[in-house]
């Protein structure tokens, strides 16, 4: 992977070019951004240009016996850790146990989110973590001379989901690593990382991508036609892994529109009955499903209230999405929107508390009963 594979992002690519250029790159470093901005698939091409022989102005030769292993992702000398769970490999996980899936899914694309990965692992229930038996094998890696030679990389995607035993161990080799050793970490939600590590780190920021750059990507690397795109990279908000997933047609997101339906349509025909069927069938999703699922709520929430003051400049939904909101919006006003979002997250906060689901989600379609009425 080069530089030039990456959509947009010219100045942080730039950026990168002058700290190798100028030797002036820390040997940490954390790209930093939304989701679908392109913070992994930086990491990996620079990965391959401080590991490649021959790098040019554009990166990486793509052509040397180090990038001819990078590009398969089997560097000897390019680690990854990443989230994982505990079901694949007793109570001990680390990732080599799931370096297979790895390479496989950024072989694919390396635009994806945590649902590709939980699904790709068969998470899909799991909470997922980089725990501290990770911290210890990287350790016994990094003492290890360079193989080819030159440069150590390690890549860490997600650090804000490090065990905190982990991240304390992992602090030491960030402030004295092995000579030649650089770590580049790609995070969502940077402000939750440990503040110990947060510190030791030169932070990168990544924007979400304009419009216009994912209409043209999506144009050119998957022949949309230009009104499918520009509706497609409105509705992405900045993050080119959604783009794929609604052109796609991701089954989660689906699944999370019929469940959004029906829970308002139960709730405001006061179908008891149905309410707890709905309830019940929400509390088998598995909890991480049902926190992104309640997530997905509260954007539907906000893009129902914007409908009503008829700004589509505004609006980031689907087709399916603005079908329904033609007829739900006009019940969503100021005299029920903060109630009812206050309502998702008070459910979400409980999931995550490992409240009774079931019961979590029945009190919610009962409350909304109430709330419907006041829009």
């Amino acid at each position: 992977m080069s530089l030039n594979d990456i959509i947009g992002q010219e100045e942080v690519k730039q950026h990168l070019m002058r700290l190798l250029q100028e030797n002036k790159l820390p040997h940490a470093i954390m790209l930093c951004g939304p989701k679908g901005a392109g913070k992994l698939p930086l990491a990996l091409a620079f990965a391959q240009m401080l590991l490649c022989q021959h790098p040019t102005e554009e990166g990486a030769c793509g052509t040397c016996p180090d990038c001819r292993m990078s590009s398969l992702w089997t560097h000897p000398d390019l680690h990854f850790s990443f989230p994982i769970y505990k079901g694949k490999s007793s109570d001990k996980p680390v990732c080599d146990d799931f370096l297979q899936e790895w390479r496989e899914q950024i072989s694919r694309s390396p635009y994806f989110d945590t649902e590709d990965w939980l699904e790709d692992i068969g998470a899909e229930n799991q909470q997922i973590v980089i725990y501290v038996q990770e911290s210890d094998n990287l350790q016994r890696k990094l003492a290890l001379k360079s193989s080819q030679g030159g440069r150590k990389v390690v890549v860490i995607w997600m650090p804000e989901r490090l065990h905190e035993s982990a991240g304390n161990k992992l602090l030491k080799l960030i402030e004295e690593p092995p000579v030649g050793t650089h770590f580049l970490l790609v995070s969502q939600e940077p402000d939750i990382v440990l503040g110990t590590i947060q510190s030791r780190v030169q932070r990168i920021n990544v924007p979400a991508l304009p419009e216009e750059v994912i209409c043209e990507a999506l144009q050119e690397r998957h022949s949309m036609p230009q009104e499918d795109a520009k509706l497609l990279a409105h509705i992405a908000q900045g993050s080119y892994t959604e783009a794929l997933k609604r052109m796609q047609c991701d089954s989660e997101q689906q699944l999370f529109f019929d469940l959004f339906v029906q829970l308002m349509r139960h709730s405001y025909a006061r179908r008891i009955k149905e309410m707890q069927q709905w309830a019940l069938a929400v509390s088998e999703l598995g909890r991480e499903r049902q926190k992104r699922m309640l997530e997905y709520f509260q954007q539907q929430l906000r893009e129902n209230y914007i409908y009503n003051f008829h700004k589509p400049q505004l609006n980031y939904l689907g087709r399916e999405e603005e079908n329904f909101s033609t007829r739900f919006a006009p019940f969503i006003g100021e005299r029920n929107v903060v109630g009812i979002m206050n309502e998702l997250s008070d459910a979400g906060r409980d999931i995550a508390q490992n409240v009774n689901a079931r019961m979590v989600f029945f009190d919610l379609a009962l409350k909304m009963i109430v709330l419907l009425k006041n829009g």
